[in-house]
């Protein structure tokens, strides 16, 4: 290892927002996505030294400079989502975890496989395939010499954004890890009960190489949805009082109820919307706007439609306001900082940060597991030197 805390190959890289998770202290060897619009972001905020805009099946070893402590890859969930088509690792996209494994096998081959792996993805990969597809991705982490465990995390404990997401870490079979990442148990608040499921249908091979993560649990968070809104967004305007009357005629009985109940809080409520469709009571299909006044935004995701893009309505007294989310608040929720370039395009940002992963969860992950692994290697090398 170098002075570092580690280098990394940064797989479907996106807008780099695992590598503003892991910090400024991490080194980036490689990184790679296909899509050239996220690509413009990554280079806008970090230089276009180390990415390679390709399709990952067009990805050679050779493209990979030295050896990498971590590999990191969020790659596609279009396929293992529960609202998407349910081709699982089948699929055109989420099937790209193929060729990217094929590239981990070339680089063992190469006596360069990465120390650690991380895969991240929804926590449909648990249940897609009745299970099969999270079994493929455990007994090919165990046949390529990897120690193993799963953990659920939502984004919720660290910024107001409910967006719970599946990580699978690997660590190579060679490397001690040291007891105070590993558990001799599940634990309730990383380990749901489906991926405790998902756990017991593995085969019993596979199960020798699991590890039951040890997480700290965060301290609790202080910034709320409200704390993100921008009074005067550059990219989207605020709904005339007539569009707000439309927003609110879309809403149940108990929609609305929720909206009567922040008026009466006498404080501003920030609620996020999503509009769905939904069966009324004379079996039709109609499309509601579905309210939360937790001061939690719901998950952010692409926007495949105008349904996908998500609003906020802002209650104040008998005052009631409404938008789209703006491209600043999207990134906020995500985790980035300020300063953090976004496309101009209101869709592509809106994509961007649709697509990625929560800095700070990648923080924690890189604080409690990945760099102890890797700080306990490091000593005990230099034990033996």
């Amino acid at each position: 290892m170098t002075t570092a805390a580690g280098l990394f190959y940064e797989f479907f890289a996106g807008g780099g927002m695992a590598r503003a998770g892991l910090g400024p202290d991490w080194e980036c060897l490689f990184s790679n996505d296909f899509d050239h619009k996220k690509g413009k972001s990554y280079r806008n905020n970090w230089g276009a030294g180390a990415l390679k805009t390709a399709d990952v099946r067009s990805v050679k070893t050779k493209d990979l400079p030295g050896q990498s402590d971590l590999a990191w890859a969020s790659f596609p969930c279009q396929d293992l989502s529960l609202a998407g088509g349910g081709a699982g690792l089948k699929g055109e996209r989420s099937g790209t975890f193929w060729p990217f494994w094929d590239l981990m096998i070339d680089l063992a081959k190469e006596g360069r496989a990465p120390k650690v792996v991380v895969l991240e993805n929804v926590c449909g990969t648990l249940t897609s395939h009745k299970g099969k597809d999270f079994q493929a991705i455990c007994s090919t982490l165990e046949r390529a010499g990897y120690q193993f465990g799963a953990v659920v995390i939502d984004a919720a404990l660290f910024v107001p954004q409910s967006r719970p997401r599946l990580f699978v870490i690997g660590i190579q079979q060679g490397l001690d890890i040291p007891a105070e990442v590993k558990a001799s148990a599940p634990s309730p608040l990383w380990h749901t009960r489906a991926l405790k499921g998902a756990y017991e249908n593995l085969q019993a091979k596979t199960k020798k190489s699991w590890v039951w993560w040890d997480i700290e649990a965060p301290s609790a968070r202080k910034i709320g949805f409200v704390d993100l809104i921008e009074e005067n967004p550059e990219c989207v305007s605020w709904h005339s009082a007539a569009e707000t009357r439309k927003l609110l005629s879309m809403m149940s009985e108990v929609n609305l109820n929720k909206v009567k109940q922040a008026k009466l809080t006498g404080k501003k409520m920030v609620g996020a919307i999503y509009k769905r469709t939904r069966i009324d009571e004379n079996g039709c299909k109609v499309q509601r706007a579905e309210v939360r006044f937790d001061d939690v935004a719901g998950c952010l995701r692409t926007p495949a439609g105008g349904s996908s893009r998500q609003l906020i309505m802002i209650v104040e007294g008998k005052k009631v306001r409404s938008r789209l989310i703006s491209s600043r608040e999207t990134a906020r929720l995500m985790g980035l900082p300020e300063d953090y370039q976004l496309p101009d395009n209101y869709n592509e940002a809106y994509h961007l940060m649709g697509d990625g992963v929560v800095v700070p969860v990648v923080r924690h992950l890189a604080e409690n597991i990945i760099e102890p692994v890797l700080r306990h290697q490091n000593n005990k090398s230099q034990d033996a030197a």
